[in-house]
């Protein structure tokens, strides 16, 4: 028997955001059965408008028990899937995409880039994590950014500031509030050296110019950058130490690591990697990924192309 799945309020507000957008979302992957179920619960709850690319013979049983629901759409193909579904979304024949279920992150990544593209202005495809933490510093439950944790492994100064203005435009599409960006480093404003924390210090010079309306800081360590005290302490004056909700990490190595931390040792929600970047909104899956998270990811994927309305 499958486990009742375990919405969270900001899952439940995802899903709620995007039902008022009526965004359709393309999936590849049509013959996995959790892509399935995660489109015929999309269709029923109306959260997005689900389109199932792929050849249809053998999954239409899955779908209800044969009665699809009608918002439920189909793109049949016999040529690849992903390439099929990524060339709707670059002719605007659907708002997004999400796969990963079945083929690897490096093929869905390397099929954005040729078929999508990024976006004018921007030279880099990275990502993000929305980790949902529980209550660290009396506000409750909390939604944090951590970027990039999927894509680039080392990411010089120019790279470090794009990367921050990436997830400051995806947090304010997918979580609706002000970003508030720490530059996260082994150093707090100078307490120790290195080409480390010369880049990170580089990278909040750029991402100030580009981006002065918002709060912004560094270099800061971690909890210097999230806990009240603690920024007093090492940080007073920093316009975002002890307060932010953007964390940028100064490499590939450190972001991954923490996210992962944070999800097995916290028990907090990671919701990702969500793709920054690109022309249109193509989102990747873990090759894992329940129903449950397919769903939620549909529905970020939605809130990004929000804009487009």
């Amino acid at each position: 028997m499958a486990r009742p799945w375990a919405h969270s309020a900001f899952t439940r507000e995802l899903e709620t955001r995007a039902r008022k957008l009526v965004r359709t979302v393309a999936f590849p992957e049509a013959d996995d059965p959790r892509v399935v179920e995660a489109a015929v619960h999309l269709a029923r709850r109306g959260a997005v408008m689900p389109v199932l690319v792929g050849p249809r013979k053998g999954v239409a049983r899955e779908l209800d028990g044969g009665r699809a629901p009608d918002r439920i759409d189909w793109v049949a193909t016999s040529s690849d899937s992903l390439d099929r579904a990524l060339a709707l979304l670059s002719e605007g024949a659907v708002d997004g995409v999400v796969a990963g279920a079945v083929r690897t992150s490096a093929e869905v990544i390397r099929a954005g880039l040729r078929q999508v593209g990024l976006r004018a202005g921007v030279r880099l495809l990275s990502s993000c994590f929305f980790m949902e933490v529980d209550d660290f510093r009396g506000r409750g439950t909390e939604v944090l950014t951590f970027t990039d944790a999927g894509v680039v492994p080392d990411p010089g100064a120019g790279a470090l500031a794009e990367i921050a203005r990436e997830a400051v435009r995806v947090r304010r599409l997918v979580v609706g509030d002000e970003p508030r960006v720490a530059f996260l480093s082994y150093s707090t404003l100078g307490s120790a050296r290195g080409r480390s924390v010369e880049r990170v210090r580089g990278a909040l010079d750029r991402f100030r110019k580009a981006c002065p309306g918002v709060p912004s800081g560094g270099e800061l360590q971690a909890d210097a950058a999230l806990v009240p005290g603690v920024a007093l302490v090492k940080a007073r004056g920093d316009a975002v130490a002890g307060n932010a909700n953007v964390l940028v990490f100064p490499s590939l190595d450190a972001a991954n690591i923490a996210y992962k931390l944070v999800q097995r040792l916290a028990g907090a929600r990671a919701l990702g990697p969500v793709l920054q970047g690109l022309r249109a909104p193509l989102n990747d899956l873990s090759r894992g990924a329940s129903a449950e998270d397919i769903v939620h990811m549909a529905a970020v994927t939605a809130l990004m192309a929000g804009e487009a309305g």
